[in-house]
């Protein structure tokens, strides 16, 4: 009788402690397996000419961020004027990837707050977020000259997240000394 108790008591706990410890762990510091890997490949239509599509080979020769991000999405109306002014301020290229949108909601999110992309990938179905290990929107990686990804920030940019480890490391990109 009293070993039909103590295990449920015992497997209770451990099921505590193992919540505790979980809670503890930030979401944003989860490692991403594409870091210092050639970006996934893929050729999407634009956003505003359906007929034209947008690859990262498009992008070669050039430090650039990828943003996945959808109108209906929360936390990327709150990073939307970071990436904003983040274009006005630094001569960095970002790509939008609109991320299982509707388009006509995307033109109008992006024509009531703005537009920081150069290029807006429509990504419908959310397959190349999948290849590139999207968990959810927003998140933003960083892309060097050859192609390859050397930052991933999951959730919403912030002023401080471009501050201290993007510019950073778009400026030593820039100059080649990561390698």
């Amino acid at each position: 009788m009293r070993l039909r108790t103590v295990i449920p008591l015992f497997a209770f706990m451990l099921l505590a402690v193992l919540l505790a410890v979980g809670l503890r762990l930030n979401p944003r510091e989860v490692p991403s397996p594409l870091i210092d890997k050639l970006a996934p490949g893929f050729i999407l239509p634009t956003l505003y000419k359906q007929s034209a599509n947008i690859s990262p080979a498009d992008m070669k020769g050039k430090v650039w961020l990828l943003n996945v991000w959808a109108s209906w999405c929360g936390a990327c109306r709150a990073e939307h004027s970071v990436l904003n002014r983040f274009v006005k301020d630094h001569q960095v290229e970002v790509v939008g990837l609109n991320y299982k949108d509707g388009s006509r909601e995307a033109k109008q999110w992006l024509k009531k707050l703005g537009n920081p992309y150069a290029k807006v990938a429509v990504d419908r179905e959310g397959l190349v977020g999948i290849d590139w290990g999207v968990y959810g929107v927003p998140e933003t990686f960083v892309i060097d000259q050859q192609g390859v990804i050397r930052y991933k920030n999951i959730g919403p940019v912030k002023q401080q997240d471009i501050d201290e480890t993007i510019m950073p490391l778009i400026v030593q990109l820039q100059q080649g000394n990561v390698s």
